[in-house]
C-alpha cells in the first residue's frame, strides 16, 4: 500500500481545520478516522506531513552510475553468459558480490531480455534509455 500524497493530507488537514466532523472526512476520502487524528497530531506537533520515505534496501549495482555502466558494458560483451557467470564477473570487476536474483533484477531494470541464449539490449522504441537514468 502507498503513502497518501501531501495533497489530500493537507486537504483533510484543512476540511479538520474548518470544523468538518472526521467521520465525514473518513466517508469522503476512504481514510480511516485514525490516520486523520495521526495527520491531526503531526501537524500539532509541528513535524512533518509529507509522507515519510519507504524503508528497503538500496540497489547493491544499480545505485551507483559507474556500476550501471559496468554492468551494461558487461552485458554488451558477455552476451551468451549466464546470469550466475555476470555474478560471478561482477564481482570480479567491482568486487561486489551479488546474488543470480539480484542480477536478475538488476539486467532487467536495464531493460535487457534474454531470448534465444542471448542478452539483449533495449530496443530504441521501448522505455530503454535505462543507463542514462541514473547517469
Amino acid at each position: 500500500m502507498n503513502a497518501y500524497s501531501k495533497d489530500l493530507r493537507l486537504k483533510v488537514l484543512s476540511a479538520v481545520e474548518r470544523g468538518v466532523p472526521r467521520r465525514e472526512i473518513s466517508e469522503l476520502l476512504g481514510i480511516s478516522i485514525s490516520t486523520i487524528s495521526r495527520y491531526v497530531q503531526r501537524k500539532a506537533s509541528g513535524e512533518e506531513i509529507a509522507p515519510r520515505p519507504s524503508p528497503g534496501r538500496t540497489s547493491k549495482i544499480l545505485d551507483d552510475p559507474d556500476h550501471r555502466r559496468t554492468l551494461w558494458r558487461q552485458l554488451e560483451e558477455n552476451d551468451t553468459a549466464t546470469l550466475r557467470e555476470h555474478s560471478e564477473i561482477f564481482e570480479e570487476e567491482c568486487g561486489i558480490s551479488v546474488s543470480v536474483a539480484t542480477m536478475s533484477r538488476a539486467v532487467r531494470r536495464l531493460g535487457w531480455t534474454f531470448k534465444k541464449d542471448r542478452w539483449h539490449p533495449p530496443s530504441a522504441t521501448s522505455e530503454g534509455g535505462a543507463l542514462s537514468r541514473a547517469t
